[in-house]
């Protein structure tokens, strides 16, 4: 195998290379730093950048292999991290000019078992102001673009990471979605984003809605790294207890699957007719392979989409009001319009927004219980331009884009978007898959049948 070829491997393709001994870490590290070097400068999706460590950590890796005693399942796996997973001595900027720079004293738990894994950390990846934006737009980071076209924004805010995982710079990556943030980027860079049930994976600091999760090219290395990333970590408080799980995730028996389809959000941008074409067409392989495919209704309202947008802003007004006015001119204008919106909120018109999370969870429990799984567009429109920070540009309407992702975040059930087609200008659409509470196996093994159908 060449040196070129080596990015296109699988997670589950190296570990079987490095235990048949015909690939070793240092070879599969150095072929990913060279995919870095020749990409990089167009795609700017890394932060924190250190190939010598990585180097280091290959040699380690190697050792532990030519010993038989890898430290666990990625040992010796490339991978990156999202900006604001905490990485012991590198600062954490959220995406912002506005923050200051000082070192992290600790890993935040991804961090902190990808490195117990013997996963080896290539940098970190890109993502725009505090994670607000779909999109690779910062005041701190260049503008990420799209690997599939450069004039292209590659979604967010794990923006450096989808554009990561599409261009082959390792197979493992770990992003964070509180409304979309893993799979937004997930379907427009055609890859795959799980998005854990809520407490899955620990997080540092929790908030309601938040998790970490895997972007990867291949819904078993999602898999792969979900047997890291869900390992217990006591500085979440919000985490799940332990749970015994089969993560290998072999396709699901589409004969006992209870599919939903869901096309309209009702509220939020229309769906493009690409992506509702490419969304049915996946529907449809489902029920040729003998799944019970039912129609779905819309349950997000008008209300609950403005009503987190009111809590989502006073947030973001509680981030800038902490700041001098110097500091606060260079966060990036759109955010900073966006927070500052919030200034002429009652606390009735704030709490009555963080009551819509608890509405939107309910609705959407409710209408998802009777499915095994819900299918529906992870965005309904294509990628916009890589120096827009949002699919409307407008910050009075931040959030029309992610009325199909953010209530499952609110809900806290899992969802995986995967690759089920092209737009007209040939970019990649994205399928959501979401599931039942807690049953992130199940989403992950109806995923690994439509990647196989």
């Amino acid at each position: 195998m060449t040196l070129p070829d080596i990015p296109a491997l699988s997670a589950t393709e190296l570990v079987a290379a490095y235990r048949a001994r015909t690939l070793s870490p240092v070879e599969v590290t150095d072929a990913v730093l060279a995919r870095i070097d020749a990409r990089e400068p167009q795609l700017q999706a890394l932060y924190a950048y250190d190939p010598d460590a990585a180097r280091e950590a290959a040699k380690a890796s190697e050792q532990r292999w030519g010993a038989g005693e890898p430290a666990g399942p990625i040992d010796g796996i490339p991978l990156t991290l999202k900006e604001n997973i905490a990485t012991r001595g590198t600062p954490t900027p959220l995406g912002t000019a506005a923050t200051e720079l000082v070192p992290a004293a600790d890993d935040a738990p991804a961090a902190a078992r990808v490195r117990e894994s013997g996963g080896v950390l290539l940098a970190k990846t890109t993502m725009p102001d505090y994670g607000m934006l779909t999109s690779g737009l910062s005041s701190f980071h260049p503008a990420t673009r799209n690997p599939w076209d450069l004039t292209r924004t590659p979604g967010g805010s794990s923006a450096g990471a989808g554009a990561a995982a599409a261009a082959g710079y390792g197979p493992l990556h770990v992003g964070t979605d509180i409304g979309g943030s893993i799979r937004l980027p997930a379907g427009w860079c055609g890859i795959v984003g799980l998005k854990p049930s809520f407490g899955r994976v620990p997080v540092d600091p929790p908030f309601p809605g938040r998790t970490a999760g895997p972007m990867t090219r291949t819904v078993a290395d999602a898999a792969l790294l979900m047997r890291v990333l869900s390992r217990p970590d006591a500085r979440d408080h919000l985490s799940l207890p332990p749970a015994d799980a089969d993560w290998t995730c072999p396709p699901a028996d589409p004969s006992a699957l209870r599919i939903g389809l869901q096309l309209d959000a009702g509220v939020g941008l229309p769906v493009e007719p690409a992506v509702a074409e490419a969304v049915e067409a996946a529907a449809r392989r489902f029920a040729a392979a003998g799944a019970t495919v039912e129609p779905v209704s819309p349950w997000l309202s008008r209300d609950m989409l403005d009503g987190l947008d009111r809590f989502w802003r006073t947030r973001m007004l509680a981030e800038l009001s902490a700041l001098d006015a110097a500091t606060e001119a260079t966060v990036l204008p759109y955010i900073a319009a966006w927070g500052r919106s919030a200034e002429g909120l009652s606390g009735v018109d704030v709490y009555d927004g963080f009551t819509q999370m608890d509405r939107i969870a309910v609705a959407a429990l409710r209408a998802t219980e009777r499915f095994d799984i819900v299918l529906s567009p992870t965005c309904p429109v294509s990628p916009q331009a890589f120096d827009s920070p949002s699919a409307t540009g407008d910050p009075t309407r931040p959030f029309e884009h992610i009325a199909f992702t953010l209530p499952y975040n609110m809900s806290g059930q899992p969802a995986v978007s995967v690759d089920c087609g092209r737009t007209p200008d040939g970019l990649p659409i994205g399928l959501q898959i979401a599931g039942r509470r807690f049953d992130d196996v199940g989403v992950l093994r109806a995923a690994a049948l439509y990647e196989q159908l």
